[in-house]
C-alpha cells in the first residue's frame, strides 16, 4: 500500500512510490495544508513534478485555489500537463502549459516587429484596440465552435503546442484563447515572468480573475530564481538605443527632445571613453549634469513629458501599419527608474564596455538590482502558499534568508534515490583552472584527463568549463585533436535554435560510437538538458565557476555582507558558482536506472570548504585521485565493466 496522505490518492496515478517520493508528498500535503511553503531539495529521478502536483491538487479543490507552476523551460511546462493527463486517469483535472505572445502569437507584423515579451504584448494590445489582427475574436464574434475550443481547455490539461497547432487550423488567436480560459483552469504552468515581473504579474492575475492571496505557487528549478529576480529588477539603456531615440526624436520634430538626446548620448559616450570593462558610477552626478549641463531644471517632469512623446510616437506608428516600437520611449522609462532607485542602496548604476553579436564594441548605462528579495518576497508573502522545489537548493537557510520566504517555511532536503553504486563522483588532484594557473601546459594537463575519460566512456562524454574563456582555451591547446570522438561546442552568443541542434546530434552519437559535447556551467545546455543513459555516460567539470570579480560582483557580495554578516562572499560568490557546477554534474543521472562518471577536474573540489557545498549524494562517495597517469583511466574503466 502507497504510504500517502488519504486526500493525495485520489490524484496520485501510479501504483508505487518512487524512494523518498512517499516523504517530499507528505511534506508538501502538510505544509500547503496549514498554509505554510515548503522549501525542498530532492534530486531528479525522484519525480518532484508530480509529487508536488498530487500534494497541492486535492488543497486546491477544497479551497478553490489555482496552482500555478513556474518553471524555466517549455519542456517542463508540457511535462506538469503529461502529469495530469496521468492524473486524469483518476480525477478529472484541468490544466494548460502557458508560452509568451512570441511564441503562439500567429500575427508575423507582431511577433516579428517585438524585440521582448513586454514589447509584444503593446503591440498585441494596440493592434486590438484598432481592431487590426485577424485572429483576434472580439466576445460577440465568438462562434460556438471557439467556445466548445475554451470548454475543452477549461476542462482538460492542454499543452501550448497542442492549442497552438488548433488555432493555427481555424484561423484563431492561441494566445486569447487560453487567456479567455485560464479564469476556470485549476493549474497553470508557465515562466517565472508571468509571477515575478511585476507589470507582467498584474496583466496576467487581470486575465486571471483571481490574486496571488488564491494561489499555490510551486517554483521548479528554484535555485535559478535569485539570479532571474535580479535580472528582472535590473535595466540597461544602450548607446544603440540613444541613437535611435534621437533619429527618432528629428523624424518627428520633436526639438526639445532631440535636442536632449543628443546632448545626453555625448555625455555617456564621454563618461564611458575610459571605462575598460565596466565602472560603477554615481546616480547623482549623472543628474548634475542633466541639470547643470543639459539645463534640465526638472528632470522628472521632463522624463514624463519623453514618456508621453513616446507614447504618442507608437500611436502614429501603429496608425500607419508599422511595428510601434518607440526608443524614446524606452529611454524614458529607464530614465525614470533611475530617479526611482536613486536612494536605494540595493541597487547599483553601471557604465559598461561590450561587444555585440554583430562584434561591434559599444557601452551602456546599467541600473544594476542587488537585492532578489525586492522581487520575490512580494510574491511570496502574498501567495496563499509557496512550494519551492530543486535538486540544489542547499544551505536551505541562505536560500531562505536571500529570497526572504515567510519565517514558518518548512524546510526539508530528501536523500538521493539513486543507487550509490550507479554514481561515480571523483576529483582530480593537480589541475585547476584558478586564474593565476591558467597557463599552456595546465590546460595541456587537463585535457589529458580528459581523453582518459571520453576514451573509456562507453558512449557520450559531456565536459562543463568554468567559462568561455576555460572552454575556448581547451580548444586552442588542442583538444579536439586530442579526442578518438567528435567534439560538438558551445559558442558565445549561439542562438537557441543552433544549440538545440547541435545538441540533438549529439545526443543521436549515444547510439553508436559516442561523441564529446563542450559547454560552460551555468549555460543553457549545463541546466536545462537532460541527458539520460548513453545521451551521457560521463560529465567532466573543469574548473569552479566563480564570476569574474567585476565591480558589480563585488558590489553585490559588500550588499549581501551588510544583510548577512560573515556571509557576503558566501552568498554572493561562492553559492551560485557551486550550484552551477553541481547543476552541470547532474546532468548524466536522471532516470533511476542511469549510470553516471562524474569527474571534478579542478583540486579545489576536494576541499573541505568546497566539499560542503556539494549534495551528499557527490560528498559521501566521492573519490579523490592523485596526479598520476592512467589512475583516473582506470577508475572509469572498472566503473563502466570496460
Amino acid at each position: 500500500m502507497i504510504k500517502l496522505p488519504e486526500a493525495v490518492k485520489a490524484y496520485f496515478p501510479y501504483a508505487s512510490v518512487r524512494p523518498h517520493q512517499d516523504r517530499f508528498i507528505g511534506t508538501v500535503y502538510e505544509a500547503v495544508k496549514e498554509q505554510r511553503s515548503a522549501l525542498i531539495e530532492g534530486s531528479n529521478g525522484l519525480g518532484k513534478t508530480i509529487s508536488a502536483l498530487s500534494a497541492c491538487l486535492p488543497i486546491a479543490a477544497e479551497k478553490d485555489l489555482k496552482i500555478l507552476y513556474v518553471a524555466r523551460t517549455h519542456r517542463q511546462h508540457e511535462r506538469v500537463i503529461e502529469e495530469l493527463k496521468a492524473v486524469c486517469r483518476k480525477q478529472q483535472v484541468s490544466g494548460v502549459s502557458l508560452r509568451g505572445r512570441n511564441q503562439m502569437c500567429l500575427n508575423t507584423f507582431a511577433a516579428k516587429n517585438a524585440s521582448d515579451a513586454r514589447s509584444l504584448m503593446e503591440i498585441c494590445e494596440l493592434l486590438k484596440a484598432k481592431d487590426r489582427c485577424p485572429y483576434h475574436r472580439a466576445p460577440e464574434d465568438q462562434t460556438y465552435e471557439y467556445l466548445q475550443l475554451q470548454h475543452h481547455i477549461a476542462t482538460h490539461p492542454c499543452k501550448a503546442s497542442e492549442i497552438q497547432r488548433i488555432c493555427r487550423k481555424k484561423g484563431i488567436c492561441p494566445y486569447e484563447l487560453v487567456k479567455a480560459s485560464l479564469p476556470d483552469v485549476t493549474v497553470i504552468a508557465l515562466s517565472y515572468l508571468y509571477v515575478f515581473d511585476p507589470v507582467i504579474r498584474a496583466a496576467f492575475f487581470k486575465n486571471l480573475d483571481s490574486q496571488l492571496q488564491k494561489t499555490i505557487l510551486i517554483v521548479d528549478e528554484a535555485h535559478n530564481l535569485p539570479e532571474t529576480a535580479i535580472e528582472i529588477a535590473s535595466s540597461s539603456l544602450s548607446l544603440f538605443v540613444l541613437r535611435q531615440a534621437e533619429l527618432e526624436a528629428s523624424k518627428y520634430e520633436n526639438k526639445d527632445v532631440a535636442a536632449f538626446i543628443n546632448f545626453f548620448r555625448k555625455e555617456v559616450e564621454k563618461l564611458t571613453e575610459k571605462v575598460s570593462h565596466e565602472e560603477i558610477i554615481s546616480p547623482e552626478a549623472i543628474l548634475e549634469i542633466i541639470q547643470k549641463q543639459g539645463c534640465i531644471s526638472n528632470p522628472r517632469d521632463f522624463f514624463e513629458h519623453m514618456h508621453e512623446v513616446g507614447s504618442s510616437v507608437r500611436r502614429s506608428l501603429l496608425a500607419e501599419g508599422k511595428n510601434p516600437r518607440s526608443y524614446i520611449h524606452g529611454m524614458s522609462e529607464f530614465l525614470l527608474r533611475w530617479l526611482e532607485t536613486i536612494d536605494d542602496d540595493s541597487y547599483i548604476n553601471v557604465a559598461s564596455k561590450y561587444t555585440t553579436r554583430e562584434k561591434v564594441k559599444t557601452a551602456k548605462l546599467e541600473i544594476v538590482a542587488l537585492d532578489p528579495a525586492k522581487v520575490t518576497e512580494p510574491v511570496f508573502s502574498a501567495a496563499y502558499a509557496n512550494v519551492i522545489m530543486s535538486g540544489t537548493l542547499q544551505p536551505l537557510e541562505a536560500y531562505a534568508k536571500l529570497t526572504k520566504l515567510p519565517e514558518n517555511t518548512v524546510q526539508c532536503v530528501l536523500p538521493s534515490p539513486f543507487p550509490k553504486e550507479h554514481v561515480l563522483p571523483i576529483v582530480c588532484l593537480g589541475v585547476t583552472t584558478a586564474m593565476e594557473k591558467r597557463t599552456p601546459e595546465m590546460y595541456r594537463a587537463i585535457i589529458k584527463r580528459i581523453t582518459e575519460v571520453v576514451q573509456n566512456t562507453p558512449a557520450n562524454t559531456g565536459i562543463f568549463a568554468a567559462s568561455f574563456d576555460v572552454l575556448n582555451a581547451l580548444i586552442a591547446e588542442g583538444l579536439e585533436h586530442a579526442l578518438d570522438k567528435p567534439l560538438f561546442y558551445e559558442q558565445r552568443g549561439m542562438s537557441s535554435k543552433a544549440n538545440e541542434k547541435m545538441v540533438a546530434e549529439f545526443k543521436a552519437c549515444g547510439k553508436g560510437g559516442g561523441a564529446v559535447f563542450l559547454g560552460v556551467q551555468g549555460g543553457r545546455t549545463s541546466e536545462g538538458v537532460d541527458f539520460p543513459g548513453n545521451e551521457m555516460n560521463s560529465v567532466i567539470i573543469v574548473g569552479v565557476p566563480y564570476a569574474e570579480p567585476t565591480p558589480r560582483v563585488k558590489a553585490q557580495i559588500e550588499y549581501y555582507e551588510k544583510c548577512f554578516p560573515k556571509l557576503g562572499r558566501e552568498y554572493g560568490y561562492v553559492l551560485p558558482a557551486m550550484k552551477k557546477a553541481v547543476q552541470a554534474a547532474g546532468r548524466p543521472i536522471r532516470t533511476l536506472e542511469d549510470r553516471g562518471a562524474i569527474v571534478f577536474l579542478d583540486y579545489r573540489f576536494a576541499t573541505n570548504y568546497c566539499r560542503s557545498f556539494l549534495p551528499s549524494w557527490i560528498n559521501s562517495g566521492l573519490k579523490v585521485l592523485p596526479c598520476r597517469d592512467e589512475v583516473l583511466a582506470r577508475e572509469i574503466r572498472a566503473f563502466f565493466n570496460l
